[in-house]
């Protein structure tokens, strides 16, 4: 019996009985338009499964999303395109036009070429129906590399140079194995869109064994190169550089996100730019399992800083969308060698925006717990280790240890005593994410212990003030 999906999301996209794969996001006139797979995972993911083409669903604010079912369909069992895996989407000359990778798992287990750049064109004012117009022959699978793994095409203008710029994801030499650590991001040029060359390497540091879903853009005058890697620690991921070939510079945190956030691609509508990822589930709905291809689509609005790195935050009509909050007065503990808890409230429900300016004093540990239960004190836990620099997930009490394959599942963070940082929360059912001052944490969760809310301090002081509880949201005007 094919299984099908559980969750009871209100806020963020997964259509019914289906798990939302790859998005490639187009975004214009304040519209954005998720080109995205749908996995029946009938009887497993991805390419044990099911084939499936891009389906389209638009939005304007993340949070009511219109359907336009099948973009563009996958083809037959003998079709290169029995799969439509990644692309891009982009306008240029008046058109908007895809690359695609087609993939066709029956080429695999046949020894021939399995994964290739195909084309097709809109043919409709909203981008809804498509016409496939074929093979890319020129952007094959170069000799010398792994036409296993030949896939996720993005395309961006290189006004600089005047042409076209294609860069994707594929490795080196033959290694079905994929231990040699040989992935890289390739890339052609053409003046017309219709005839490339072949550059070769575009980067290739030695990092992973494949590279997945790479985009760039420009923000002043900063070039940022995204992609996730699956090898490393499974994460979306970028760089920086002043040109767009480079050097590609490390900045201190380079991810997004954690582990449970992946494959996300950015567009920008002329006001927002958003990351588009999918939040996977656990095998078995399991917290302790590995996770699973595919999920639910979660966007992440991403800005600048003043040094130019990257942040993340929640677009504004997210946050808009929830319930006028309560006001809760400002909460001050001290723990000076124990750990000191206030509950926030007893019935958070199950979807809610929590907010506060956080402040602390001394080396402190502190920690948001949510779905906690009041009775037995199980929680899930988001905490903040001082001395490591650290923001973890985890189950609190994690008896019997462990109660969560966390790996992944924490981020890098630099706090300074006596400053003040801005910290949300929001709960979407079994998807949580949190955000503290640029920095994203987002998980699913397989369990609800309760639905309390609490705050905890160890070893220093803790004041939370400007708090704000949104329970539930608005009901959307038709």
């Amino acid at each position: 019996m094919r299984k099908v999906p559980t969750n009871n999301q209100h806020l963020f996209y997964q259509p019914k009985d289906v798990w939302v794969g790859d998005v490639m996001p187009f975004g214009k006139d304040g519209t954005f338009y998720l080109y995205h797979q749908r996995d029946t995972r009938d009887p497993a993911p991805l390419a044990e499964g099911q084939p499936f083409g891009w389906s389209l669903a638009t939005t304007q604010d993340f949070v009511t999303y219109q359907e336009h079912g099948t973009a563009i369909p996958h083809g037959g069992e003998d079709d290169q395109d029995q799969f439509i895996y990644a692309g891009t989407v982009y306008e240029a000359k008046g058109e908007v036009r895809a690359f695609y990778t087609g993939f066709n798992r029956n080429y695999l287990r046949e020894g021939k070429t399995s994964q290739v750049l195909m084309q097709a064109k809109a043919c409709s004012d909203d981008y809804a129906t498509w016409k496939k117009t074929g093979v890319a022959v020129e952007l094959t699978p170069q000799p010398g590399y792994d036409g296993r793994n030949w896939r996720d095409p993005f395309v961006i203008w290189d006004d600089d140079r005047k042409e076209y710029l294609l860069v994707l994801g594929t490795r080196k030499g033959d290694d079905p194995s994929k231990t040699l650590q040989t992935g890289r991001l390739v890339h052609f040029t053409s003046k017309d869109l219709e005839h490339w060359q072949f550059k070769g390497d575009f980067w290739a540091p030695g990092l992973y064994t494949m590279f997945e879903m790479p985009d760039i853009f420009k923000i002043g005058d900063w070039w940022y190169l995204v992609y996730s890697e699956y090898s490393d620690e499974n994460k979306i991921v970028y760089r920086m550089s002043r040109d767009l070939y480079g050097p590609w510079e490390k900045p201190r945190d380079d991810a997004f996100d954690g582990r449970a956030y992946y494959a996300g691609r950015t567009a920008f509508d002329g006001s927002r730019r958003i990351l588009s990822g999918w939040v996977p589930t656990r095998e078995n709905d399991d917290d302790r399992a590995n996770w699973l291809w595919g999920g639910s689509f979660m966007p992440h609005e991403v800005y600048q800083r003043p040094n130019g790195t990257l942040g993340v935050r929640p677009p504004q009509s997210i946050k808009d969308a929830f319930e006028c909050p309560d006001a809760v007065p400002d909460i001050e503990l001290r723990g000076d060698h124990e750990r000191t808890e206030c509950v926030i409230t007893e019935n958070a429900g199950e979807i809610f925006c929590f907010e506060a300016d956080v402040t602390f004093r001394d080396a402190c540990d502190f920690s948001i717990r949510a779905y906690k239960n009041l009775e037995t004190d199980e929680s899930y836990e988001y905490r903040f280790d001082l001395d490591a620099n650290r923001l973890s997930f985890d189950k609190s009490p994690c008896y019997k240890w462990f109660r969560v394959m966390d790996k992944g599942l924490w981020r890098p963070v630099w706090l300074e005593s006596g400053r003040s940082y801005h910290l949300q929360l929001i709960v979407d059912d079994n998807i949580l994410v949190l955000y503290l001052d640029g920095t994203a944490l987002t998980t699913r969760v397989c369990e609800k212990f309760g639905h309390s809310l609490a705050v905890t301090v160890t070893n220093g002081e803790l004041k939370l003030s400007n708090i704000a509880l949104a329970k539930g949201l608005r009901e959307q005007e038709k």
